[in-house]
């Protein structure tokens, strides 16, 4: 099959690339200067809901939330119920919220057919008034070839920023979690660049529907204007005046991406992995990494940078089923990324062996694991939603903050992150370290087998 010929911003970029330059070149970008002191990590999930809670009761101007989704349950009810309060004591407070249209619309995997989460927001409107608005951002016609994995909750003038979503197991109920990581920053600018990038990108689309009212429009009628929002955000980029940093400041970037062409976040990606000189962390929940990040990391070992990879043991992945529990098919997923991570570990064993690469798996209980982003040399940081898998490079909107700290003012927070995320984490010496395929349950064997002798594993892989 012919490969569509790059466009000529993309072979510019590629051949840049080939010039040797340590990290990428981002000054077309804006580049906001955030002192260091204004940048938090938050400890965890409950300090996460915490920070949360706190920002939405004292907004005075503007609460805007972006995330995959805002469940109905317990701690998806206590935020929306939070945003009510806050506009009731506060009328002409300003609050939007934007979740994945298809998403809402639907019940949980396995669950059976109900409403989704959109029926709780009609609720809360009718209880409530409309103060409140709920908007479905649908980057695609199916929800299997593409949803808003976009983040990053804008109050006031700060960036609260997480790959969590909202739902009881990411806020810490019950007694379990679903551990990501958290950033508080305090910038006005670029706060005022992220509210301005959704408002301009979804707020007057035709595209992306209330979904707190009815009546609702059917897929078939948003075909159209799901195609012009498709486009729109193709060339899409977070805008603001770049500022000078003083010695103390952290430059930080906003980057989006969305599409396989001139996706300018997965090509920064690449290059911050290209111009890696000492050593690469990197974070994902899912080791099903796109071949290009594959090919960079083989280029990175062979040239003898330390490379950290910490991913999430198979029994703390999000789709994994216990033994006791009915099987389905979705709970093939950790057994296939278990089978990546083993046959990458084999390929590199000599440098496991090393201590050169580093394979770390996490695990905390019955709790899982969502973590994704990169330290690089010590001086930058990247803050995603990207979990480094082909769906994210190829099919979702992304974005991320990328962190130049040139002055090394934040490796103590790094560090300390870094610490955390270890202690639950056991590093893996030898590739047998990992099971086998025929250590796996009848019913993984049995599906492992049926789709790789119709070759449909690559193809589910690209998918999910």
């Amino acid at each position: 099959m012919n490969r569509p010929l790059p466009s000529p911003r993309g072979l510019a970029r590629r051949l840049l690339s080939l010039r040797g330059r340590h990290g990428p070149d981002l000054s077309a970008h804006a580049n906001f200067a955030v002192p260091a002191e204004a940048i938090t990590t938050l400890a965890g999930p409950a300090s996460f809901r915490e920070t949360l809670l706190s920002l939405i009761a004292g907004a005075q101007q503007r609460i805007v939330l972006v995330a995959l989704y805002l469940q109905d349950d317990e701690a998806g009810r206590e935020v929306l119920e939070a945003l009510h309060a806050a506009r009731a004591a506060r009328p002409g407070l300003s609050i939007e919220v934007y979740v994945d249209w298809h998403r809402a619309r639907r019940g949980l995997i396995g669950k059976g057919s109900s409403e989704g989460n959109a029926a709780m927001y009609r609720q809360y409107a009718e209880r409530f008034g409309d103060g409140v608005v709920i908007r479905g951002v649908p980057v695609q016609t199916r929800e299997l070839f593409g949803v808003l994995h976009l983040k990053g909750f804008i109050i006031d003038d700060a960036v609260l920023y997480s790959g969590a979503s909202l739902n009881d197991v990411y806020l810490a109920k019950h007694g379990r979690y679903r551990l990501d990581r958290y950033h508080l920053i305090r910038h006005q600018p670029l706060a005022d660049s992220m509210a301005a990038f959704v408002h301009q990108q979804f707020g007057d689309s035709d595209a992306v529907p209330r979904l707190d009212r009815l009546p609702q429009p059917r897929s078939r009628e948003l075909q159209e204007p799901i195609r012009r929002l498709r486009q729109s955000l193709q060339e899409a980029q977070y805008a603001g005046n770049s500022e000078a940093p003083r010695h103390a400041d952290v430059i930080v970037i906003p980057l989006a991406g969305f599409g396989r062409v001139d996706n300018v976040l997965n090509e920064s990606l690449l290059d911050l992995l290209r111009g890696a000189q000492r050593r690469v962390i990197l974070l994902t929940p899912y080791f099903n990494l796109p071949r290009p990040v594959r090919t960079v990391i083989g280029q990175l070992l062979r040239r003898g940078c330390q490379l950290d990879i910490m991913v999430g043991d198979k029994t703390a992945n999000d789709f994994y089923i216990p033994p006791e529990q009915p099987f389905s098919r979705i709970g093939l997923l950790p057994y296939l990324y278990e089978a990546n991570l083993r046959r990458f570990a084999r390929t590199h064993q000599r440098a496991i062996d090393s201590g050169q690469l580093n394979l770390w798996l996490w695990r905390d209980g019955d709790n899982t694991y969502h973590l994704k982003g990169l330290f690089v040399d010590e001086e930058i940081a990247v803050l995603t939603g990207n979990n480094l898998n082909p769906r994210a490079w190829a099919l979702d909107l992304e974005n991320g903050l990328l962190l130049r700290d040139q002055s090394r003012q934040l490796v103590a927070q790094h560090e300390a992150e870094w610490q955390s995320l270890r202690s639950h984490a056991t590093r893996v010496a030898h590739y047998h370290d990992l099971p086998g395929a025929r250590s796996y349950p009848p019913e993984v064997r049995k599906l492992l087998l049926r789709l790789r002798r119709v070759r449909l594993d690559s193809l589910i892989g690209r998918l999910l």
